[in-house]
C-alpha cells in the first residue's frame, strides 16, 4: 500500500511548526505529549470517533495508540468516505484470482498458468511539495504492492496532471516529477512504457501523480499478506527506519494551503537500488516456501503492515520495537510505528525456518530481523522491550473503521456550463491555423520530452514504445502480449462526472482494442477534492456510477486501486479525475496493430459516427477559450460493436493501422497517424470527412469535435472489400475517407499542410515551453 498522507496531529497546518518543536523536545526526552482535545482534533479524529476508540479499548488510548488509530482510520486506509460507493463497483469475474481490497493489488488469470498483478495509486500531495522524491517514492510504493504478491514487475505507467505549462510552477513540477519517475524506474530496471499527461489551470498547485505497475507470475507463485500460524516469526526486512516520511499518513486528508511547503519533512526519500535488492530477495524467499505471508510497509509503515496481516489471518501479532533496525536515535514508539521510510517489508516466516529466511536476505545484503511472532487471539500488541506501548484489536484498525454517508449536492456551476449554446461559437475562418494551434497544445502534443527520459526498453519485452494508443509488452517465452492504457479527461468529468467517467473507461478500453488487446480488468485512481463538500461528493458518486456502468457493459472487473481525496489548492478543487488503468491480453502478439499509417496507397477509413458535439473539447477550450457545454455522449452498445469490428478485422489481418479519436478530434487523430516512429512519415489525402448527415454537423465539429466510439484505420487496397464486409456485419457506421498519399495532410479542401510542419509543431510544443523562461 502506498502512502496515505492522512491526519496525524502535526499536520494541522496552522499550528504545525509549534507542535513539531514541542514534539522534538519531547522526543529527545523519550516522552509522549499529553493527549488533549486539541491533539485529538489535530489527528483528524472527531469526538464521536474518539468515544468509539475508548469503547474499543475500554480505556483512554495513549499517544502511540492515538496515532495508530489516526492513520488506520484515515480515508486512504479505511475508505471511510468512499467505501459505501466503492462496494457498488463490479469486482468479480471468472478471471479474478484476488479481488479488490483482499490484498495489496488485484490479480487476474491470463491463461496458460500465468496471472497478472496490477494496480494504480497516487502520490499527489507529496509531489506538490517535493516533486522528485514524491514521484520517485510513489513509484517505489506501487512496485512493492506488486512484488509483495509474488509477481515480478514487468512494466510501469503513469498518469500526470499539472497546471498551465506556461507557468514557472508547472515547469518546476513537471521537471521534478518526470525526473523522479525516471530515476526510480530506470535504476530499478523496470520499463516505463506509457501513460498520459494533461495541463490545465485546474491542477495548478495540486498536481496529480498517478503511477501504475504490472507484474507477471505463475499461479503457484501467488503470495498473500496474512499472518497465520501461532508461533510463526515476524520478520522486518529491507532498509532501516528513520523519521523520513513521518506524518505521511496524514497530509493528503488536508487541502493544500500557502503553508504546505512547511510539510516537506512528510515526503519520503527513496532508494531504488535498495528496492532492487529487496525485490529480488522477496521473490526468492516467496519461491523458497519458507514463509506464509508478506506485506509491504507503505502507508503508516509498521502500523498498517502488522494490523492488516493480523486481520487477514484472523490472528494476533506482537512485535518489539527495540529490535527494529533504526537509522536515527531517540525515536519514540509513535514515530517508529508511523514512519514511512521506504524499501521495507514485513514477512511472516515459518517457525523453525528462521535461519533459511535470514540467509536469503543476508545474500542480498539486507536486514532480516525477527521482531515478533504470530499469537493467539486478535490483538496487535506493540512492545518496547518489556514495556507494552500499544494494544489494539487488529480488526478494529484494519476492517472496522468508521463509515460515513456524506451529503451530496449538484454543483451550481453546472447550470452555467450546461447553458452553453453551440450557435454562439463562430467557426474558424482558417482551419489550417486552427489545426496548427491544436497540435501545439501541450495536452495533445508529443510527450517525447517526457518518455525519452524513461528507459522503456529495459528487459527487452517492450513491443510498442510510448506514443501508441496503448503500451504493449511481450510475455517472455510466449507469443502472447499485454496491452495497457491509462485514461481520463478531467474536463469531461467536470462538465458531467457520470459521462466523463464512463468515457474514461471506454477510451482506455478502445486504446487497448486498437493495438489488438482484449480488455480483462481495470484498476482506478479516483482523484477528487474534499469529500466533506456536498458538491465534491456528488461528483464522486456520479463518477463511480459511470465507471460501474462502463465496466459492466464491457464485462471487465475492477481489481483494486486508490482513492485520493482533498485534492484542492487555495483556488479550489481540481477537476474530478477518475483515472482508469485498463489491461488487455493479446492471444497472438503477431496480430498487433500500430497506430500510425504504414504504406503509401493504403485506404483510410473512419469507423463510427460524428455528431454536432464540441462541448468539453480541446478545440472549444484552447481555441475558443470556453470550458463549457456537455461532453460527447457515449453509447456503450455502439462502443462494444466497434470493439467487435476491430477485433474481427485484426483476426483476419485486414488492418494496417488503427488509432482512436479523442482529444482534438478527427483532424488531430488523422495528423497523428501521419507521424511514424520509424521516421518515414506519410501524408493523407481525404475527399470526405466521414459525415452521414450532410449539413447537420458543423465543419469545426467534423474536424475537431470529440464524438465517441470512433477510430481511424487503414488497410491494403486489396483488403477493402473484406474489411467492409466485417464492418457491415458488425453494424459499425463507416466511410472510406481517403488514401495514404504524399507528404501533406489534405482534408476535403479545408486543411492542406505539410506533414513536416505539423510534426515540427507537435514535437516541439513541450520542449519549447520547457526551454522558455516564464
Amino acid at each position: 500500500m502506498g502512502s496515505v498522507f492522512g491526519n496525524p496531529f502535526w499536520f494541522k497546518l496552522n499550528s504545525q511548526r509549534e507542535i513539531m518543536n514541542t514534539m522534538t523536545e519531547q522526543t529527545q526526552r523519550k516522552q509522549e505529549p499529553e493527549i488533549t482535545p486539541e491533539v485529538i482534533a489535530d489527528h483528524g479524529i472527531t469526538p464521536e470517533e474518539y468515544s468509539r476508540i475508548k469503547e474499543i479499548l475500554g480505556r483512554e488510548p495513549n499517544f502511540t495508540e492515538l496515532g495508530i488509530f489516526s492513520v488506520m482510520w484515515s480515508e486512504h486506509c479505511s475508505y471511510k468516505n468512499s467505501k459505501p460507493l466503492l462496494k457498488t463497483l463490479p469486482t468479480s469475474g471468472p478471471k479474478v484470482m484476488v479481488k479488490a481490497g483482499e490484498e495489496n493489488a488485484g490479480c487476474l488469470d491470463i491463461g496458460d498458468g500465468y496471472a497478472v498483478v496490477f494496480k494504480i495509486e497516487s502520490h499527489n500531495h507529496p509531489s506538490a511539495i517535493e516533486p522528485f522524491q514524491g514521484a520517485a517514492t510513489g513509484l517505489g510504493g506501487i512496485l512493492r504492492d506488486i512484488f509483495t504478491m509474488g509477481a515480478r514487475p514487468i512494466m510501469n505507467m503513469n498518469s500526470l496532471r499539472f497546471g498551465s505549462l506556461d507557468t514557472k510552477e508547472a515547469k518546476h513540477l513537471l521537471k521534478g516529477v518526470v525526473a523522479g519517475v525516471a530515476h526510480y524506474g530506470n535504476c530499478i530496471g523496470i520499463p516505463t512504457v506509457g501513460g498520459e499527461i494533461y495541463f490545465d489551470e485546474s491542477y495548478s498547485g495540486n498536481p496529480l501523480v498517478n503511477v501504475m505497475s504490472m507484474g507477471l507470475l505463475k499461479h503457484e507463485e501467488l503470495s498473500k499478506g496474512a499472518a497465520t500460524g501461532v508461533g510463526n516469526p515476524i520478520f522486518y526486512v529491507g532498509a532501516t527506519t528513520g523519521r523520513d516520511g513521518l506524518g505521511g499518513a496524514a497530509f493528503a486528508s488536508k487541502e493544500l494551503t500557502e503553508e504546505s511547503t512547511e510539510d516537506r519533512p512528510a515526503v519520503q526519500v527513496g532508494d531504488p537500488f535498495k528496492e532492487k535488492l529487496l525485490l529480488e530477495a522477496c521473490l526468492e524467499v516467496i519461491k523458497s516456501g519458507e514463509i506464509v505471508g508478506i506485506q509491504d510497509m507503505g502507508a503508516a509503515g509498521l502500523t498498517c503492515s502488522t494490523c492488516e496481516t493480523a486481520s487477514r489471518g484472523n490472528s494476533g501479532v506482537q512485535i518489539d520495537l527495540n529490535k527494529v533496525p533504526m537509522r536515527e536515535t531517540g525515536m519514540i514508539p509513535y514515530e517508529t510505528m508511523l514512519s514511512e521510510s521506504q524499501e521495507r517489508m514485513l514477512i511472516i516466516g515459518k517457525k523453525g525456518k528462521e535461519k533459511e529466511v535470514e540467509a536469503i536476505f543476508e545474500k542480498w545484503d539486507l536486514h532480516a530481523v525477527n521482531i515478533g511472532e504470530v499469537c493467539e487471539g486478535h490483538m496487535m500488541r506493540v512492545f518496547e522491550g518489556e514495556k507494552l506501548v500499544a494494544e489494539i484489536p487488529a480488526k478494529a484498525l484494519a476492517d472496522d473503521g468508521p463509515i460515513y454517508i456524506r451529503e451530496e449536492k449538484e454543483p451550481e456551476y453546472l447550470k452555467e456550463t450546461r447553458a452553453f449554446d453551440i450557435n454562439t461559437v463562430k467557426e474558424p475562418t482558417d482551419f489550417n491555423e486552427t489545426l496548427k494551434k491544436l497540435m501545439d497544445v501541450p495536452s495533445i502534443a508529443s510527450k517525447s520530452w517526457i518518455y525519452e527520459q524513461y528507459d522503456h526498453m529495459v528487459r527487452t519485452d517492450s513491443v510498442y514504445i510510448p506514443g501508441h494508443d496503448a503500451a504493449l509488452v511481450r510475455i517472455k517465452g510466449t507469443n502472447r502480449g499485454l496491452a495497457v492504457s491509462t485514461d481520463c479527461n478531467g474536463l469531461y468529468c467536470y462538465l458531467d462526472p457520470y459521462e466523463g467517467a464512463k468515457i474514461a473507461v471506454s477510451e482506455a478500453a478502445r486504446n487497448v482494442v486498437c493495438v489488438g488487446g482484449h480488455p480483462i480488468g481495470v484498476t482506478d485512481c479516483l482523484n477528487f477534492g474534499n469529500p466533506m463538500k456536498p458538491e465534491i461528493f456528488w461528483q464522486f458518486h456520479q463518477a463511480i456510477d459511470g465507471i460501474k456502468d462502463a465496466c459492466n457493459a464491457f464485462d471487465v472487473p475492477i481489481t483494486g486501486g486508490n482513492v485520493s481525496l482533498y485534492n484542492e489548492n487555495p483556488s479550489g478543487a481540481i477537476y474530478p479525475t477518475p483515472t482508469i488503468g485498463l489491461v488487455g491480453v493479446l492471444p497472438d502478439i503477431e496480430l498487433r496493430t500500430p497506430s500510425a499509417f504504414q504504406e503509401q496507397g493504403d485506404v483510410i477509413y473512419l469507423m463510427g459516427e460524428t455528431f454536432n458535439e464540441i462541448g468539453g473539447s480541446q478545440y472549444l477550450a484552447e481555441v475558443q477559450g470556453v470550458r463549457a457545454g456537455l461532453p460527447p455522449k457515449l453509447d456503450l452498445e455502439k462502443e462494444k460493436q466497434l470493439y467487435k469490428a476491430i477485433h474481427q478485422s485484426q483476426q483476419k489481418k485486414l488492418l494496417r493501422s488503427c488509432h482512436d479519436l479523442s482529444d482534438g478530434g478527427f483532424a488531430v487523430a488523422l495528423t497523428e497517424c501521419c507521424f511514424s516512429e520509424s521516421g518515414k512519415s506519410l501524408g493523407a489525402k481525404l475527399d470526405s470527412l466521414g459525415v452521414f448527415n450532410e449539413g447537420e454537423v458543423r465543419k469545426d465539429a467534423l474536424l475537431f469535435g470529440e464524438s465517441q466510439s470512433r477510430v481511424i484505420a487503414s488497410c491494403d487496397p486489396e483488403n477493402v472489400e473484406a474489411l467492409e464486409v466485417v464492418l457491415k456485419e458488425t453494424k459499425v457506421p463507416f466511410q472510406k475517407v481517403g488514401v495514404v498519399e504524399g507528404n501533406r495532410v489534405q482534408m476535403d479542401k479545408l486543411i492542406d499542410l505539410p506533414v513536416s510542419e505539423l510534426e515540427q509543431i507537435f514535437r516541439q510544443a513541450i520542449p519549447r515551453r520547457m526551454e522558455t523562461q516564464s
